[in-house]
């Protein structure tokens, strides 16, 4: 009787453990930025004698994974990691474009007008988020509308 005490106990524990665990993931929120000048190069280690990867261009958005003192791990939105300035960095709300084409609409709904069409790897300013999946964008341009989050990413 004891042992399947003993047992259950740590069965719950261990089922604590990991809800614990799988919860605390979720809850940290992701801290996307965007390219705050014209070029930035991304490198490969926190330091400009490092290797050079890439070029992005002003208002692509990345994820924050790593925050040193003047750099910043970053991720793009194919999954690459790399490191940055953090001067190079806005606070600029942005995301882009993944699919080969994002249909931006008047409203959060499927049926609604569409406004515009956004290339794929097109910036949009987001706004806000909207409902069901839906973010509220607005164009460089100044065309606003709604994009289903699917199509973009950096939100």
């Amino acid at each position: 009787m004891m042992g399947c005490s003993l047992k259950r106990f740590f069965r719950l524990a261990g089922l604590g453990l990991l809800l614990f665990f799988a919860f605390s993931g979720a809850v940290q929120a992701l801290d996307y930025h965007s390219i705050g000048v014209e070029r930035a190069i991304l490198y490969d280690a926190p330091s400009v004698q490092a290797k050079r990867l890439f070029v992005v261009g002003k208002y692509y958005p990345v994820e924050i994974i790593v925050n040193l003192d003047q750099w910043a791990k970053v991720r793009d939105s194919a999954g690459a990691l790399a490191w940055i300035e953090k001067k190079h960095l806005s606070d600029a709300r942005m995301v882009i474009v993944i699919a080969a084409r994002a249909d931006i609409r008047q409203s959060a709904n499927l049926n609604a007008p569409l406004v515009f069409q956004a290339e794929r790897d097109v910036a949009l300013e987001l706004i806000e988020y909207g409902s069901a999946g839906w973010l509220k964008v607005r164009h460089r341009d100044g065309q606003i509308g709604f994009v289903l989050a699917s199509q973009v990413w950096g939100a």
